[in-house]
């Protein structure tokens, strides 16, 4: 599949146009940067605007073949003069966000443009001074005309990142379906949670399971990980860096699939077993489980026959993720979930 290339790369692309344009009255178009691990892409401009003051420069984002909700938006950067001496100074404009919560790799009040992004703007803004001759003191602020809308798609609300996106990426390289940024989610989410304090988080595989969880515990929004099927994700990351008790929760097939141990709960790569349901089950119903066409089946006949497959589902599911989190300090409970939203099985709260 197509690669892409992250909001980071496009975000140095369009600085190193501007900047040049800055110094010398002509935007570089297609304009070429260098990335980690020796890719040199070259980026055609969608913008270009000069003044006697600073130059904007835009490259529209190409995310390739994954479905990334940032595909085809316009990453503007405005180059400036700065003060002599202060270096690269990042700013925040129209669409991208400020942090306003501890946890995440910046300080609370600065633009959400992430590390990387900023040291490979930073090293393209030193190339670009060293061949025409300037001091490379200069003001960075990136824009996303529709970051904002854009923002609501994605984590940032809930990390504490308000008034839309971040600039991200740490190779500059969209690889299709590898979920990165997901799991990159989950890893803040958890650093989120920690830094304010919360000692109680939860994962859960979708908005059902999340607000049955957060019914349930009483659980403020920055304590609540979309974990999606990504089940490992948050036990692995957990695992480095503690809290005091972890919720897993889900739906009754995804955490019949953990039960089973298996940590990536999406069903390309992991499947239901029935006959592991029908192991829990008591005769006649194990027989008529294993027959059973979906795990959704398999609960059915176990709450006709008036026997707690949810509750045997949790209790296993749990111990799988005990193991997982061993020898980590982590207090770990299930919720498995039905469609409706009624917890069906609980093991460890």
């Amino acid at each position: 599949m197509r690669y892409g290339w992250t909001t980071g790369a496009c975000a140095t692309a369009a600085t190193t146009a501007a900047y040049t344009a800055l110094l010398t009255g002509e935007f570089p178009d297609p304009v070429e940067v260098e990335l980690p691990q020796g890719r040199r892409p070259a980026f055609a401009l969608a913008t270009e605007r000069l003044d006697a003051d600073s130059a904007t420069a835009g490259v529209i984002k190409d995310a390739g073949d994954d479905p990334d909700v940032t595909h085809g938006a316009l990453i503007l950067s405005t180059v400036r003069r700065g003060e002599p001496g202060s270096g690269v100074t990042f700013r925040a404009g129209a669409g991208v966000g400020t942090v306003t919560l501890p946890g995440l790799p910046l300080p609370v009040g600065e633009p959400a443009i992430n590390p990387v992004p900023r040291r490979l703007m930073t090293e393209a803004v030193r190339r670009v001074a060293a061949a025409f001759g300037d001091a490379g003191d200069v003001v960075v602020e990136i824009s996303v005309p529709e970051g904002e809308e854009l923002a609501r798609q994605t984590w940032n609300p809930r990390l504490g990142i308000l008034g839309g996106l971040s600039i991200l990426g740490t190779t500059g390289v969209v690889v299709p379906y590898s979920c990165s940024a997901w799991i990159d989610s989950i890893r803040r989410g958890v650093d989120v949670a920690r830094a304010l304090g919360h000692e109680h988080v939860a994962g859960a595989t979708g908005s059902t399971s999340e607000r049955a969880v957060a019914a349930r515990y009483g659980l403020p929004e920055t304590a609540l990980l979309d974990m999606g099927d990504f089940a490992g994700a948050v036990l692995k990351y957990v695992k480095r860096h503690p809290v005091p008790r972890l919720t897993i929760a889900g739906g009754f097939a995804k955490m019949s699939k953990l039960a089973a141990g298996h940590l990536d709960l999406h069903s390309k790569r992991s499947q239901v077993d029935l006959a592991l349901l029908a192991s829990l089950a008591p005769e006649p119903l194990a027989a008529r489980i294993l027959e059973a066409n979906t795990a959704l089946h398999a609960l059915q006949l176990s709450q006709e026959a008036g026997f707690p497959i949810g509750e045997a589902v949790a209790d296993r599911a749990r111990a799988f993720a005990a193991s997982v989190l061993a020898p980590a300090p982590v207090a770990v409970d299930v919720l498995v979930i039905d469609r409706a939203g009624n917890v069906v099985g609980v093991s460890g709260a």
